[in-house]
């Protein structure tokens, strides 16, 4: 079993759902700390995909709202239309600033914020996806001491994302979303 991991921090865009749904779907129900999700959506589709998440998740899906404080055995994504940051006395920032990497929510903004305030304490992971957003933000939570996971290319059912990140930083593992899933089964 692995300890003194704080906190989980997930991006991926194009392919990623089927990963997350499986993620929630066998995360220990007891796990102490929060997941946070930055997934890209499309911004008018603002209901459905957390209870799309929340109908297998052993844990509750839910969108913070600004200032919320970030609790552990929370499943938390980012709303549609906005940039979803964590401050360093651990709440959310909400914000509808200008797109980063095409995006609104951006994961390199999330990457950034959540590794700032967690370090050594948090776990990056990176799924499928049709862009490069992630990789910066993945080499910025590795620079803090961040543990870094990348899914498989070759399994990603987009891969651009995932291949960014690994060009981005040497990362920590690069794992099928089984092995991610099995990992997670042991914090």
């Amino acid at each position: 079993m692995l300890t003194g991991y704080k906190a989980i921090v997930i991006g991926g865009s194009a392919g990623s759902f089927p990963v997350v749904m499986k993620i929630l779907n066998n995360i220990p129900k007891n796990i102490n700390m929060p997941l946070i999700f930055c997934l890209h959506r499309l911004k008018h589709v603002r209901h459905g995909v957390v209870e799309a998440l929340g109908t297998r998740s052993v844990i509750p899906v839910v969108e913070p709202n600004d200032k919320d404080p970030v609790k552990n055995g929370i499943a938390y994504i980012a709303p549609a239309n906005y940039h979803m940051m964590v401050e360093l006395n651990c709440t959310f920032a909400l914000s509808t600033e200008d797109m980063v990497n095409y995006s609104r929510p951006a994961i390199d903004l999330t990457f950034d914020t959540v590794s700032y305030a967690y370090r050594e304490k948090l776990i990056a992971i990176i799924l499928s996806g049709a862009n490069s957003d992630g990789a910066k933000g993945m080499k910025i939570a590795k620079s803090r001491g961040a543990l870094t996971l990348v899914q498989h290319p070759d399994e990603a059912t987009i891969k651009t994302m995932p291949e960014s990140a690994l060009k981005a930083t040497n990362v920590d593992k690069l794992f099928t979303s089984d092995e991610i899933v099995k990992f997670l089964k042991t914090l």
